[in-house]
């Protein structure tokens, strides 16, 4: 089952993260993470792992200063073997859950817009897209598109509904 990572998990976490930095653009980024630097976010945030090392999912910061202190955005990563078979969404609502007992109100998902897997994925689980930011990325000699998508959490969303919307 879903389970909190441990410091044995930074290894195969980084190599997740480091095909998907390394063959795609799906992230911005361009460093390939260490392994010490997996470690290091495993100390500091909610790291999540599906079990067979499957995948992962971590949420931090969304900006900084006092009043973003209840959003949060999220990193979600899986093996190619655990594609498509609801692990993702199981992964990503215990992820939802960790972070709305902790008291955040939003999670938000920054996708590429080269990810139309993603941009489907987040709809399907309840994100709507918040923003389309043309050409605010840089990777592989192409400009690319970051898609802002949201979505309140547990409680606080249901409080915040139109009594209609609570029926």
């Amino acid at each position: 089952m879903i389970r909190a990572a441990t410091p044995d998990d930074a290894g195969w976490i980084a190599d997740i993260w480091n095909d998907v930095i390394l063959h795609t653009q799906i992230t911005f980024t361009t460093t390939p993470k260490r392994r010490s630097d997996v470690e290091d976010l495993i100390d500091t945030r909610a790291v999540l792992v599906l079990p067979d090392q499957g995948g992962f999912a971590t949420y931090g910061p969304f900006r900084g200063g006092p009043g973003y202190a209840a959003t949060v955005e999220h990193t979600i990563l899986l093996a190619p073997r655990a594609h498509r078979r609801g692990q993702g969404r199981a992964l990503l609502s215990a992820l939802e859950d960790r972070a709305d007992a902790e008291g955040h109100h939003v999670m938000v998902a920054g996708i590429s817009g080269t990810n139309a897997a993603a941009i489907a994925f987040h709809t399907a689980v309840g994100f709507r897209k918040v923003a389309h930011m043309p050409e605010v990325g840089r990777k592989d000699g192409m400009w690319l598109d970051l898609i802002l998508m949201q979505k309140k959490l547990g409680f606080a969303a249901s409080a915040d509904a139109a009594p209609q919307d609570r029926i």
